[in-house]
């Protein structure tokens, strides 16, 4: 199933049919294409080039390390990621590797590698589905992540599955409409709260 965005202006289509369903495919995402995902994270922008990102990946022929990432999941979550050939969690170093001092923009730099990953999973037919909902604290301990990392999302990778294999309530938003906010709401001028002179109409 695909399901692309509404746009009102437009956008490269790799941004118009990025989404993140919850219904996904068995079938297995080859070696191959997992390392071109990486690699796209791999060159995705960071404060002074520092690349505070790691990923800690599980593929479903991997049961005992699947069935360990999976379980830091919150249970809704678990109901259908264990669909999903491939799970993730990002983690972000906290510090900077060179001073040791705090890098504030860790967790931005690392939603960037996973947004770059994301698009080149767009361009080879599959899908992310980004989840803060996951116990970051079990992930430390089960996952062994050392002191200095914080786990911070959870993501599944696949191809797109039937959504008539979801329960009732999540098939009903599978196939919802797509919404976000207007531009007017969140891109400002010269002051907060002001919309941008190219935004107005």
């Amino acid at each position: 199933m695909h399901k692309p965005a509404p746009t009102e202006h437009q956008v490269h289509e790799l941004i118009e049919h990025r989404w993140s369903p919850r219904a996904f495919s068995e079938q297995s995402v080859p070696a191959d294409v997992l390392r071109s995902l990486f690699e796209a994270a791999r060159w995705a922008p960071s404060s002074s080039n520092e690349q505070p990102w790691a990923f800690l990946v599980t593929t479903a022929g991997d049961k005992e390390n699947h069935a360990k990432m999976l379980s830091t999941l919150v249970e809704f979550n678990q109901g259908w990621a264990k669909h999903a050939p491939v799970l993730a969690i990002a983690v972000s170093r906290l510090a900077f590797a060179q001073t040791g001092k705090p890098n504030r923009n860790a967790f931005y730099d690392t939603g960037a590698a996973v947004a770059n990953l994301s698009l080149e999973a767009t361009s080879r037919g599959l899908f992310v589905h980004q989840m803060a909902g996951f116990d970051a604290q079990k992930a430390i301990e089960l996952l062994e992540i050392p002191s200095g990392w914080d786990p911070i999302a959870a993501f599944t990778i696949g191809y797109p599955g039937n959504p008539e294999s979801l329960p009732e309530t999540l098939r009903q938003r599978e196939l919802a409409p797509r919404e976000r906010k207007p531009l007017d709401s969140f891109v400002m001028g010269g002051r907060w709260g002001k919309p941008a002179s190219f935004i107005q109409k």
